[in-house]
């Protein structure tokens, strides 16, 4: 009886294992191939990473990703908090209204989030025009398409998201916490660094993990934005599969498996300081 069980689960899980070998499993197999493919000659080479990581071109969009990643993620996290918090303590009718629209903004991205930055901020955009008809010194020198336009768009897909992740976490801060910390004339700084924050820490860690690889792997919204002019390794990914002149796809798949890596070392890095974190408590 048990092994017909078994068998009817192994039957209905099979399309969906179908579906991960095809498009998953073998689309990665076939990229960590081609990364090490010499595209001449077929063989086995190094020299596709080594022109990544000697060519100023490659190296700059490593690094603008890394830079625009962390940071979003950071202050993704930091205004998320605060978010998170207020749905804590918010009554239940509002919480409803809170969870929906962030649920509603969490969505919000790719090609329409850009181009809803460009009608408010844009070059002719209504914030850019309103400020400079009224002569408001704050949007003088303002420029959307530059990197300081890829954060502020990132960072507001990130805080909903972020907010959504870590909200839960604050119900493990019991008003019975609270109020014996209120007993023993702990302090509001008191019970946050002592009490709330072990208590949400987890959650930050494994929401900053996710906000890091959101920003990392993120196309539409950079792209829809920029163009090509703008270093960020989707967008160097992509022109590599999918250049108009000539295609290197050796390259693509080193660039590619170079972007995986930085998203597993942040997810194992994360959880190794989760478990040291843990181990000190």
């Amino acid at each position: 009886m048990l092994q017909n069980e078994k068998r009817k689960y192994l039957i209905l899980l099979l399309p969906f294992a179908l579906l991960i070998l095809l498009f998953e499993l073998m689309p990665l197999a076939n990229i960590f191939i081609n990364s090490f493919r010499n595209p001449a000659t077929g063989s086995v080479t190094f020299a596709n990473f080594t022109t990544l990581f000697t060519s100023e071109y490659y190296l700059l969009s490593i690094k603008n990703s890394l830079f625009v990643s962390l940071l979003s993620a950071f202050i993704g996290i930091a205004l998320a908090l605060l978010g998170a918090y207020a749905i804590h303590t918010a009554g239940d009718r509002m919480k409803k209204f809170y969870i929906t629209t962030l649920n509603m903004t969490s969505n919000f991205q790719g090609i329409v989030l850009a181009f809803a930055f460009i009608l408010l901020l844009g070059n002719s955009g209504i914030l850019t025009t309103l400020a400079d008809q009224w002569n408001l010194a704050v949007l003088n020198n303002y420029d959307l398409y530059t990197t300081s336009g890829i954060l502020i768009t990132f960072i507001y897909f990130q805080i909903p998201l972020a907010t959504l992740l870590l909200y839960p976490s604050f119900d493990g801060i019991k008003t019975e916490y609270k109020e014996a910390a209120s007993l023993m004339n702990a302090t509001a700084w008191q019970f946050w660094t002592k009490i709330g924050l072990p208590l949400v820490l987890p959650s930050i860690f494994g929401t900053f993990s996710v906000l890091f690889s959101n920003a990392l792997a993120a196309y539409a919204t950079p792209y829809a934005l920029l163009g090509n002019n703008y270093a960020l390794l989707p967008i160097r990914i992509s022109s590599m599969f999918t250049g108009d002149v000539v295609q290197q796809v050796e390259l693509g798949s080193a660039l590619s498996i170079v972007m995986l890596v930085l998203m597993s070392t942040m997810t194992v890095l994360s959880n190794s300081l989760l478990k040291k974190f843990r181990k000190g408590v």
